[in-house]
């Protein structure tokens, strides 16, 4: 089953069995396997900011 994390700051939902092709994640990337680096595409802050949502 896909994971889904929200940003704290913005509410923003990554669902990994989506992605986000529109910034060149592709469906099914788990939330672990993004960069790093990467920050929310709404909000700027990053991975440490978002939290996992309950199933």
């Amino acid at each position: 089953m896909s994971r889904q994390w929200m940003c704290g700051p913005c509410g923003m939902i990554y669902d990994e069995s989506a992605g986000m092709p529109e910034h060149g994640i592709a469906p099914g990337t788990r939330f672990e396997d993004l960069p790093d680096d990467w920050e929310c595409p709404d909000c700027g802050v990053g991975k440490a900011d978002f939290y996992l949502l309950p199933e």
